[in-house]
């Protein structure tokens, strides 16, 4: 039987980048057209011939969280933290799905290292907020929602979680001083928060 000397028949051949990127322009393309199904199998191609590739685990990440199936959603941005532990996101993400599934003190863990590595990301301190009320340490939730407040003024969700810790916390007066301020800019949250409280805004008056 003769013997093969051509190595590529043996072998596979090195991924290149061009390939990476033939792949990525290729799974965009199907994004943009609205077909999640074949992009995310050419995102698990890629992950596949390039484990390395923060792009592909993200994109399998998201698509997983964006069909409910958050234990594969972890998994893979498990994976990107690990590949890239100096990213906010990463960490955010990773945090994100953690506090969905119900693991809030591995949430706080992940939250609390997109902050320290950027403490400017509001949406990291609402969700450690978040994690925080989930493990009743109320104060410690109030700061983490109070820093959210601070870069992101005039969104109402940390106002609106504020409100509901201090009445978890037996403290009347400061929710209603939340929600009078909430009110001032979003009074349908407010109107809720008094439905649900049992609070009237009156009652500062």
């Amino acid at each position: 039987m003769p013997v093969n000397h051509d190595a590529s028949a043996v072998a596979p051949r090195t991924p290149t980048r061009t390939t990476l990127l033939l792949l990525r322009l290729k799974a965009k393309a199907l994004l943009v057209l609205g077909l999640r199904g074949p992009a995310r199998a050419v995102f698990e191609e890629i992950a596949t011939i390039y484990p390395q590739d923060v792009l592909a685990i993200n994109s399998l990440g998201y698509d997983a969280l964006n069909a409910d199936d958050l234990p594969t959603a972890l998994r893979y941005f498990e994976k990107a933290v690990h590949l890239t532990p100096a990213s906010t996101h990463a960490h955010f993400n990773h945090g994100f799905v953690l506090e969905a599934l119900g693991f809030s003190e591995r949430a706080e863990h992940a939250f609390r290292h997109a902050v320290r590595i950027d403490e400017k990301m509001d949406r990291a301190w609402y969700g450690l907020g978040l994690a925080l009320v989930r493990q009743r340490r109320f104060p410690e939730a109030i700061e983490a929602f109070k820093r959210n407040t601070q870069l992101q003024s005039m969104s109402p969700f940390a106002w609106y979680q504020m409100a509901r810790v201090y009445m978890e916390m037996k403290q009347p007066e400061e929710a209603l001083t939340v929600m009078r301020h909430l009110n001032g800019f979003e009074p349908k949250v407010a109107a809720q928060l008094e439905r649900e409280t049992g609070l009237s805004l009156g009652a500062m008056d």
